[in-house]
């Protein structure tokens, strides 16, 4: 791993040096995650990457739920190609890349996706080249699996903030925390920029009485700070929306989820970003992560 991550630092080094007066674009990469399935974080990952797009971002989304993927069905697309082409050096990430009605792009994910740990120097030189070429994105958010998998650590280690998404019901509170300890556990010498987010909730008290118990636990068995970045309202409109398969900032933009949304964006949008250092970055942490 050791001499992949040499030869991946050379092969960055040997592309920017292409090119003396290019400047890497600051892109926010962003992984939204959860402890369990079925807590809505695919809707939240959507709707954010809508949200962003609508405040004149440049946006990607990455469906990294390798097993489940279901980006593709709220957003009402089928992908042709995904990121096991691109591995396997058939297509170009151009290629790949989807544009979609809601002024976003979209990546399909894949299950083959973790063989890029035992890339070849060619086939991670092609790779990386491509990868790059993403480096005009103002904001990359990643949809990772739910719960725990070596795929969806890479995925939070990599990325320069992480937004845990949980709900009410006290199973997924109980695997938020869990998810929040393996995180805080497993990577290692690595400051990570998590973040709260409570979906379905009937009130913002509510929200924030269920952020502040687990930033509580957190903060004391864990000693590690985690932020609340906002809550998402139950609604019929998100559910109706999925059926539709438009996402509810579409189909209802000025329902309560919807303007939870947009604010959760703009709160973020306030917010400096200090870990970001870019796509070059990312995949460095990506491939260096091993559990």
């Amino acid at each position: 791993m050791e001499d992949q991550l040499s030869e991946l630092r050379e092969i960055m080094k040997a592309n920017s040096h292409g090119n003396e007066t290019h400047r890497p674009h600051n892109t926010r990469i962003i992984a939204v995650t959860s402890g369990k399935g079925g807590v809505g974080k695919t809707n939240i990952s959507v709707n954010m990457a809508i949200a962003y797009a609508a405040l004149g971002k440049k946006v990607i989304l990455i469906d990294g739920d390798l097993g489940m993927a279901n980006v593709n069905v709220l957003l009402n697309v089928v992908p042709k190609y995904n990121l096991l082409q691109v591995i396997n050096k058939q297509k170009t990430m151009q290629e790949i890349i989807l544009d979609t009605e809601f002024n976003i792009k979209f990546i399909a994910g894949a299950n083959g996706f973790s063989k890029i740990a035992n890339l070849s120097k060619e086939e991670l030189e092609y790779f990386a080249k491509q990868f790059s070429s993403l480096e005009n994105a103002d904001i990359i958010i990643i949809d990772t699996g739910a719960g725990i998998s070596n795929n969806v650590l890479s995925f939070v280690a990599a990325s320069d903030e992480v937004y845990v998404v949980t709900t009410p019901e006290p199973t997924a509170i109980t695997d938020a925390y869990g998810m929040i300890k393996i995180i805080t556990t497993e990577i290692e010498d690595r400051e990570i920029n998590l973040q709260l987010l409570v979906n379905r909730v009937h009130s913002a008290d509510e929200g924030k009485r269920i952020a502040d118990r687990i930033i509580s636990i957190v903060g004391q068995f864990l000693n590690y700070k985690v932020n609340y970045v906002g809550f998402v309202y139950e609604d019929a409109s998100v559910q109706n929306s999925v059926i539709r398969q438009k996402p509810f900032i579409v189909v209802n933009p000025s329902s309560k989820p919807s303007m939870c949304i947009k604010h959760i964006v703009n709160r973020i949008e306030k917010t400096e970003n200090p870990n970001s250092e870019g796509i070059s970055n990312f995949l460095k942490k990506f491939l260096g992560f091993k559990k």
